[in-house]
């Protein structure tokens, strides 16, 4: 193993949460929800990187709405020295993390994650990690490709290149390859070397602040002026809003990511999801005798596939249905097909634009 230089753990904790709606939503989106297993997956991110021989306290960002709920997660975890960067407003994730590259420090290692993902095995998450250190400490902006188990179209791929002489199980990232039709994804597959791209990024603070200086200067500039003038306090950071406001939007991806020098991937298949959809907790949940995952008081008969959730006491009776998706949260009742699971993200906006009317 290499000799112990922390990494920072930087959880971005941004997200409207409507594909998981209406359990989830905008004031309390799906990484604050306990979906999948008996924490959020706000904690069960958090968790993944506790050992405080390997990983310093997380940096967390988020919006200002979310803040209390944060701040209960990591208390729960017994957590007092992270540090929260509250966004004055959403601007993608290359800015947001731009705000903790110049926080934490500029030799400063980052391990940046998504705070809604679910991954089953941890371990071999970890090991992916240290495998990827000695390329990153040498300058490389490091990605991890899930090892695909079909030919997925709502994900972006990563082509793997050449393995790199010395490393082992580290390659050159040869190109990104945006959201396939089918017909790619499946040749993609086929072909190998080819992996889903899960937003999970290691490197050195200085390498991404350097290559953002580059590519997108604007960016760079402004997340500098916003931390260098921000209202820090020892746990919570408010960057100054003027600056960030004026900041470009964009992802890692658009703005570094595909454009930088020094790229490599490491493959690996943790158990990863990003809990994308009803479609996608019902692939992950415990399945009964007919293949149906209910969670809460629900009873049926003579059901199959389906996907039924209730909370707050709220009962679900249903007989002679399969295949469908039914989740009942406060007011809210969801019924669809699991086929049309994407359909969620539209009738929350309609559901929401209702609500305006009537207010």
């Amino acid at each position: 193993m290499i000799e112990k230089q922390l990494i920072f753990p930087i959880v971005l904790s941004g997200g409207s949460g409507t594909r998981l709606w209406p359990a989830s939503s905008g004031t309390s989106p799906k990484q604050f929800q306990a979906l999948v297993g008996d924490v959020s997956m706000f904690r069960q991110t958090i968790d993944r990187v506790a050992d405080r021989e390997r990983f310093a306290a997380p940096i967390v960002i988020c919006g200002p709405s979310h803040v209390d709920q944060v701040t209960k997660d990591l208390t729960a975890a017994n957590i007092t020295d992270a540090r929260i960067i509250v966004e004055p407003a959403a601007r993608n994730t290359a800015p947001a993390i731009a705000l903790a590259a110049e926080l934490c420090g500029s030799q400063s290692l980052m391990l940046v994650m998504p705070a809604d993902h679910v991954m089953t095995d941890v371990a071999a998450f970890l090991t992916a990690i240290e495998l990827a250190l000695p390329a990153v400490l040498d300058g490389a902006l490091a990605t991890f490709g899930i090892d695909p188990s079909h030919p997925e179209t709502g994900y972006g791929y990563i082509a793997a290149g050449s393995i790199l002489a010395g490393h082992s199980a580290v390659y050159a990232v040869d190109r990104f390859v945006e959201k396939p039709e089918r017909a790619a994804a499946e040749a993609m597959i086929e072909k190998g070397g080819h992996y889903w791209n899960a937003g999970i990024f290691l490197m050195r603070a200085d390498r991404y602040l350097a290559e953002l200086a580059r590519q997108q200067p604007a960016i760079h500039s402004a997340c500098a002026d916003a931390i260098a003038q921000a209202d820090a306090g020892d746990r919570i950071v408010h960057p100054s809003e003027a600056p960030f406001v004026a900041c470009p939007s964009n992802s890692i991806d658009y703005a570094v990511m595909e454009g930088a020098e020094n790229v490599v991937v490491v493959p690996v298949d943790p158990g990863w999801s990003d809990v994308g959809g009803w479609a996608a907790l019902y692939e992950l949940g415990d399945k009964d005798e007919d293949a149906n995952v209910l969670v809460g008081d629900v009873v049926g008969i003579d059901i199959r596939r389906n996907y039924i959730r209730t909370s707050d006491g709220k009962r679900v009776s249903i007989s002679g249905l399969s295949d469908l998706v039914v989740v009942v949260e406060g007011d809210d009742i969801l019924i669809l097909p699991r086929e049309r699971a994407q359909d969620v993200k539209l009738l929350a906006q309609k559901r929401s634009a209702e609500a305006k009317k009537i207010g």
